[in-house]
């Protein structure tokens, strides 16, 4: 019989690939564990179960002695800091690419000289190019640690700030730390005192060479509705009728563009501007003095919506280290229910046609 071989050039067909494989998998069913794993790898990975089993057996062992000196380092693969031919999706410019709610306990100084240590929560982003893969996120974090055991608050961030528009060659940036700092508070008539905790940020922005420093500050106080006000004293007085008018905790964030070349402004220095404009700020300690005290201090300044705005503007306006500003406030009604809302900004910088969905949403006491 004449046996001719198949012509090297000579692809099998379908049905013959598949009895090929037919026949493999037949002979590793009695093949041992050794035999299939001198199998080529391409070839192994056609048998059942072993579609991924590219490898020989890895150790399962955390390898503890083991050092990932500089000719390791450099050997490993870098994904996020690759060619733009890696890129997915439009090659376009970034405006903000970073990190959130990163934690780390940061100092600040108070008004009468003193200092604190503070959990803060940083979020620090950067432009990034059209044509630049990504960025290598832990060398914010890394800037952060460098400087947040030395210098305080501003220049903290202004240091981060170098640091990483050097290392990832960027125009712009933008550093925000977040944090709850406590005042002690006088109550109204009893004497005691207690602890009233702020929502404060402090955000530095760098765009194109130019730094703004900016202060964000969530000053919650109680409004008394004045045409509440009004009918429910109406009710007294020309029927004999007891009735209170509505009053509700309110919200109001204010953001101030900082004077970078005048005075500091102090987080004391808002939250009395804050207090002037609107003197009923939620109370921490409360004896029944107290609370008569508070009915008589919301009697006495019921407000709108709108008035409390144009308060705080009134108040910002006063104080030549505060340049542009921008007020949100949110009466979250005990009548309605739904909440009284409103914004006013000064000058250019907080100026925005569209608004983010739940930004009054965001305008919560968390107690």
């Amino acid at each position: 019989m004449n046996i001719h071989s198949r012509d090297i050039d000579d692809l099998p067909n379908r049905d013959e690939a598949e009895a090929a494989l037919d026949v493999l998998r037949a002979w590793a069913v009695s093949a041992t564990p050794t035999e299939i794993a001198q199998l080529d790898p391409a070839v192994a990975r056609l048998l059942p179960g072993r579609e991924v089993s590219n490898y020989p057996d890895l150790s399962r062992n955390y390898p503890e002695e083991f050092t990932a000196d500089a000719d390791y380092r450099a050997t490993m693969p870098d994904l996020q800091n690759g060619p733009s031919s890696l890129i997915r999706g439009a090659k376009q410019n970034i405006q903000h690419v970073g990190i959130s709610n990163f934690r780390l306990p940061i100092r600040f100084r108070t008004r009468d000289g003193g200092e604190m240590t503070l959990e803060t929560s940083v979020t620090g982003t950067v432009s990034l190019d059209a044509e630049k893969k990504g960025i290598n996120m832990s060398r914010i974090m890394r800037s952060f640690y460098k400087h947040a055991e030395r210098t305080f608050s501003f220049a903290v961030m202004a240091n981060a700030l170098d640091d990483y528009l050097a290392d990832l060659d960027s125009p712009d940036a933008r550093i925000q730390m977040r944090f709850s700092f406590p005042a002690r508070v006088d109550s109204l008539r009893s004497g005691l005192s207690g602890y009233q905790y702020y929502d404060i940020a402090l955000e530095l922005v760098d765009h194109d060479g130019v730094r703004e420093k900016i202060m964000h500050l969530d000053y919650v106080y109680s409004s008394t509705c004045p045409c509440s006000l009004e009918l429910s004293e109406h009710a007294r007085a020309s029927r004999g009728q007891l009735a209170t008018p509505h009053s509700q905790r309110s919200v109001a964030r204010i953001s101030v563009q900082v004077d970078d070349a005048g005075n500091r402004v102090w987080f004391e220095d808002l939250i009395d501007h804050c207090r002037r404009a609107v003197p009923t700020e939620t109370q921490v300690m409360v004896k029944r003095e107290d609370e008569q005290a508070f009915a008589e201090l919301n009697a006495a300044n019921p407000i709108f919506v709108e008035d409390a705005a144009r308060l705080f503007c009134e108040a910002l306006q006063s104080d030549h280290r505060v340049r542009d500003f921008r007020v949100v406030a949110s009466h979250q009604e005990s009548l309605h229910s739904h909440d009284a809302v409103s914004i006013l900004t000064h000058g250019d910088l907080f100026k925005a046609t569209s608004l983010d969905p739940q930004l009054f949403g965001t305008l919560i006491h968390r107690g």
